[in-house]
This record gives C-alpha cells, structure tokens and sequence, in this order.
C-alpha cells in the first residue's frame, strides 16, 4: 500500500505531497469538483462500501469520513485564519477520529450532505475573500506558518489523495 507521508513526523514533504495531488489545477475547480469525488466513490463502492482491505487500514467510507473531518477542520482554520491575526492551528489525529467517529458505521448520504454544505461554504469564503487575504497565516502546532492560501490549497489537494487511497482500496478488494 502506497504511504503519504506523516503529517506529525514528517510535515513539509505531507505539505508537499497533498499539493502536488492538486498541481497546477485551478483551485476554484478543483475544490468545487470535491462533492462529486466523494458520490462517485460511495456509488461506485457498492456493497464494499465498509469492507477493509487489511483490519488496520480504512474502508472507502472511512476514507470518505476522513474527507469530511478535514473539510470540517480546514473550514475551521480557513476561518481562524482570515479572521484572526497568526492564530494557532491545532493538529488531530486522523486515526483516532475514524476510529472514534465510527465512520465505517455512518450513514454515507449524511456524511455526503456535511461534506457537501462545508465545500460549498468554503467555496463561497474562497471566491469573496481578497486576494490580499491570500498571505494571511496561522501557525500551525507541527507544521508552522500556514497561509490561507495554502490551507485552501491543501483541502483541495486532500480530497484527492484519498480518494486515491479510496480507489486503491476498491481495486485490491475486487482483485480477491
């Protein structure tokens, strides 16, 4: 299985890899295709929708649940960010919130709606913020000074990257 970096241990290539998944994409498109990602992987999971591939690795719904918790926390940091001067950004742990969350248990059209009204709220902050905001900071605890646009830039860029993770798990489970 393909390993992203470790955003504690090893922050600026985690930094790197979420916004190569995003490119040179334009940041309004890509963060605007987000919700159609998540139904296409709900839908194209079928009846493998809360199967592991390994017990210690995520389902797509967990992986989708994920999706989520970040979108919720970004929109949290965006907001911090834009409002607040420099503000701390506290980190999470990914693990402990699926697993605590219940993702592989939730309803997947909820988790969809959530994920859905936050992308479109933080579309909406994205395309009526000044770009004199873009350069605007909080400091997150492990990785440092974290600018708005990048913050927005890393929700795109983490859609993606598990949705890969996503597919990848679809794929291996079909291939048994």
């Amino acid at each position: 299985m393909e390993q992203s970096p470790d955003p504690v241990s090893e922050p600026d290539a985690y930094r790197a890899s979420v916004l190569a998944a995003l490119g040179d994409d334009d940041l309004t498109v890509a963060l605007a295709s987000g919700p159609a990602t998540l139904r296409q992987l709900i839908a194209d999971a079928g009846d493998l929708l809360r199967v592991r591939p390994e017990p210690t690795e995520w389902s797509v719904l967990e992986c989708v649940g994920h999706i989520v918790d970040a979108e919720l926390v970004m929109a949290t940091r965006m907001r911090w960010i834009v409002s607040q001067d420099r503000p701390e950004i506290v980190g999470y742990d990914q693990d402990l919130w699926v697993e605590g969350l219940h993702h592989n248990e939730a309803d997947p059209h909820v988790l969809l709606e959530l994920f859905d009204g936050l992308r479109r709220s933080n579309l909406d902050l994205w395309t009526r913020i000044p770009a004199s905001a873009y350069d605007r900071v909080g400091i997150h605890r492990e990785r440092g000074p974290e600018s708005y646009l990048v913050t927005t830039q890393l929700a795109a860029g983490h859609v993606r990257i598990h949705a890969a993770q996503a597919r990848r798990t679809l794929e291996r489970l079909r291939s048994r």
